[in-house]
């Protein structure tokens, strides 16, 4: 079931560096894509990053729109992950075409990717130089989601979770590593 994550802790969320689907919307139009570069950026208010090349559809519905939402996909996506890393969204609907279906945001027109374990809905912070030389988007963190079977009380805990529900992490070429066994140092 999806709780609601603190704003002040929504960076926990992208602290471990998993690749995410970048969904978006404007005019009518959706698109979804993977993003192995999104990181957390600051805490009041929460903001992200994340690269979004300038050939990218999603590119376009970003800059029409002013939102996105990074959703955090699981092992059990891992193959839709790639397929809509792979393809472009200008002629064809990618959630459709890879059996992913959209939900609606709790703050934003963009949709949530269904089946994800968490999400940031995000406005995007405008800094065109940034934007147009680096391809990289800044978001303002609006509403932060996350399925309580994995995270809760602000930390994951992916080792009481099925293999499945582990987050990926984009190594090259189709590769992935899934989260693995949680540690701490006193």
């Amino acid at each position: 079931m999806l709780a609601d994550v603190e704003l002040a802790k929504a960076y926990r969320l992208l602290n471990h560096g998993p690749t995410v689907l970048v969904s978006s919307a404007a005019g009518g139009r959706r698109n979804v894509m993977a993003a192995a570069w999104a990181m957390p950026l600051d805490f009041d208010p929460p903001k992200v990053l994340v690269v979004i090349d300038k050939s990218t559809y999603s590119r376009e519905l970003i800059e029409q729109s002013g939102e996105f939402i990074l959703n955090i996909p699981c092992r059990a996506q891992a193959a839709q992950v790639v397929q809509v890393g792979s393809e472009t969204g200008r002629d064809d609907d990618k959630f459709a075409a890879s059996g992913l279906a959209a939900l609606p945001a709790q703050r934003v027109a963009a949709p949530r990717v269904a089946g994800c374990i968490a999400y940031l809905e995000c406005k995007v912070v405008p800094e065109p130089h940034n934007q147009q030389r680096y391809d990289l988007f800044i978001g303002e963190v609006v509403a932060a989601q996350a399925d309580d079977a994995v995270f809760s009380a602000g930390h994951w805990h992916f080792e009481d979770a099925d293999a499945s529900q582990r987050s990926l992490h984009y190594i090259a070429g189709g590769a992935f590593f899934a989260t693995g066994e949680a540690f701490s140092v006193a």
